[in-house]
């Protein structure tokens, strides 16, 4: 009983008490509240921040990169106007270089091997006293050209004329290449792949010769580099490789010189090799309708014996000896396929009549340079600016 009282009187305090914290709680839900609130303010305020600062970010970086844009666009071209002036510089430059050269064919220095007219009129007359004689071959090579077995275009590299070859004589695996028809500098590139893997000249040696050249009928020979200059008669320059000096120098013992192929007027003198040695293919008003045959001493330059072949001058593009037996090739002022249609044996082993025809395959134009390489049994053709390799098929002179 006295429990169920004592509950019963606690009924009114608990409302009394209720009664005096209700104002307290609302007081402290308010301020719950009102902080809240301020939180949230607060929280607006900073991601307001957020996006008027990324907004602004964003059109910095949009400015910066039309920035970017228009000095790439100002650079390329800049880079384009630069372009333009370098190529009109190297033309200029070219040009500059042409006309130098020109001036140096039409003032060529003075030579310094002074001509002996007596030593030259006797080498004339000793020439002629064995003019057209029989000659004895050094060797026992008796091959002559059967066909043309292929063709390899390697490039196209220089001017429309020119001569590339290798040494004649030796194993040396260097490219000798003289681009045009007149000029005093010789590329040498080391080997076969940096002349074929490259068009410009920058895998090439250069090396300046003293005297300017004239033609395309230059060899290289046993390390040196024969070649024709023209100051009023026409002279043979034996020119060291290895130390770059003139060796020897001498005019060709034949008078009023022209053109010795009808197709290539830039070539007066073609200067050959083959298994016998060296030899010279020329013409002479003396007898201009056909081709003239000489064989050089390579020591000495020293004509040993000369011959008027029956190889006429008109339509030939070039020339080259096989074995002692001189091979004109032909062809017609409107190019097409080039042959071997006249062969002269000095040794009287190959009757002309008895030689093959031989057919060049169909290319770009007309030959200005050709070189047989006795080692390699291939020939070194230079065609409208094209380098071609052609390699031979050889028979016994007997069995043609």
């Amino acid at each position: 009983m006295w429990r169920l009282h004592s509950g019963a009187a606690m009924g009114p305090w608990r409302c009394l008490l209720l009664l005096l914290l209700a104002p307290a709680l609302h007081a402290q839900q308010q301020q719950f509240m009102e902080y809240v609130e301020r939180r949230l303010t607060l929280l607006e305020e900073r991601i307001s921040q957020w996006h008027e600062q990324s907004s602004r970010y964003s059109t910095e970086l949009r400015d910066f990169k039309n920035q970017v844009l228009g000095m790439l666009e100002a650079a390329e071209k800049e880079r384009e106007a630069m372009r333009t002036e370098a190529e009109s510089a190297a033309v200029r430059v070219d040009r500059l270089e042409r006309e130098v050269d020109y001036l140096e064919m039409q003032n060529p220095a003075p030579p310094c091997v002074e001509v002996d007219e007596t030593l030259m009129e006797k080498q004339v007359a000793t020439a002629k006293q064995r003019k057209n004689e029989k000659y004895t071959k050094l060797t026992d090579c008796s091959d002559t050209i059967a066909s043309i077995r292929s063709m390899k275009i390697l490039k196209r590299f220089g001017s429309t004329s020119g001569l590339w070859t290798k040494d004649a004589a030796g194993n040396s695996e260097k490219i000798y290449v003289f681009d045009g028809t007149a000029n005093d500098t010789v590329y040498v590139f080391p080997r076969m792949r940096e002349f074929t893997l490259f068009s410009a000249t920058r895998k090439a040696a250069r090396i300046k010769l003293p005297y300017p050249w004239v033609g395309t009928g230059h060899l290289v020979y046993n390390g040196h580099l024969y070649y024709i200059r023209q100051q009023g008669p026409f002279q043979v320059i034996k020119f060291n490789l290895a130390n770059k000096t003139v060796v020897d120098s001498s005019v060709f013992p034949a008078e009023e010189q022209i053109p010795v192929f009808g197709l290539s007027p830039f070539t007066y003198i073609e200067v050959a090799a083959d298994e016998e040695g060296l030899w010279a293919i020329y013409a002479t008003k003396e007898d201009e309708k056909n081709i003239c045959l000489a064989k050089l001493d390579p020591t000495s330059l020293d004509i040993e014996q000369m011959w008027d072949t029956p190889c006429p001058r008109e339509n030939a593009e070039g020339a080259f000896v096989v074995c002692g037996a001189l091979h004109v090739v032909y062809n017609t002022r409107l190019p097409s396929r080039s042959r071997v249609q006249c062969v002269f044996d000095v040794s009287g082993t190959l009757a002309p009549e008895d030689a093959s025809l031989v057919y060049f395959p169909k290319r770009y134009g007309s030959h200005s340079g050709m070189k047989y390489s006795p080692h390699e049994r291939q020939i070194y053709a230079w065609d409208d600016g094209y380098q071609i390799i052609y390699r031979m098929e050889m028979k016994k002179k007997l069995e043609v």
